[in-house]
């Protein structure tokens, strides 16, 4: 299914399920196009970068290829890479009275294929529901509510101009979340973020504690 994005962690750039996902983006979008990446290798990464179509995936080299830097799309060794994460974005409007000029204007446009659905990893000991659909309205609350409290978070500090977003990892589930808006910055960020609007959301291999 083009919409169960965790199930294309670990497939190659070339594999048809993921040539497949990319396709139904651009088709959602209406922007056809919009399915050859901005291509960033480095020796330990390669980013495939979506900007119209709200997606960045990150390969890891595998069987000890190592990309060189700055390399095109077609000199990649595609059968040695594997997809080791996905970030997706969400772009929402600004909230009536915010200032649009201290909003960071992201180079991504939302994810097209919102909501998604995530699987949730079960958790001994832990009621959770199996599945979670996100959509661009979807709360730092919304998301605890869900998961329960993360296994990692961090951000919100410094003043509000110049902070990065309040963010939250649930290891288990290979899920990182960062909030964006007024509410996820500053001294104050982790009271108000309840109410904060995901901005990122990164996709990655569920982890054992």
């Amino acid at each position: 299914m083009a919409s169960d994005i965790q199930k294309l962690i670990g497939l190659h750039p070339s594999s048809s399920d993921l040539v497949a996902h990319v396709s139904a983006l651009a088709e959602k979008a209406s922007i056809p196009e919009a399915t050859t990446p901005e291509v960033k290798s480095y020796s330990d990464a390669v980013y495939f970068n979506y900007y119209a179509l709200g997606v960045s995936l990150l390969f890891k080299p595998i069987n000890g290829y190592v990309p060189k830097t700055g390399l095109k799309l077609e000199e990649l060794q595609a059968k040695a890479l594997v997809l080791d994460g996905v970030d997706i974005y969400n772009a929402p409007p600004p909230k009536a009275g915010i200032n649009a000029s201290r909003t960071t204007k992201s180079l991504y446009t939302s994810y097209p294929l919102l909501p998604t659905t995530l699987n949730l990893a079960t958790v001994e000991g832990k009621n959770r529901p199996e599945s979670f659909a996100v959509t661009p309205q979807t709360t730092g609350k919304d998301f605890v509510s869900a998961f329960g409290e993360p296994n990692r978070k961090g951000g919100g500090v410094g003043p509000s101009s110049g902070s990065i977003g309040i963010w939250c990892e649930w290891t288990k589930d290979g899920v990182m979340v960062e909030f964006g808006g007024e509410e996820s910055r500053g001294p104050q960020a982790w009271e108000r973020g309840k109410d904060a609007v995901w901005k990122i959301m990164s996709i990655f291999a569920q982890k054992a504690d």
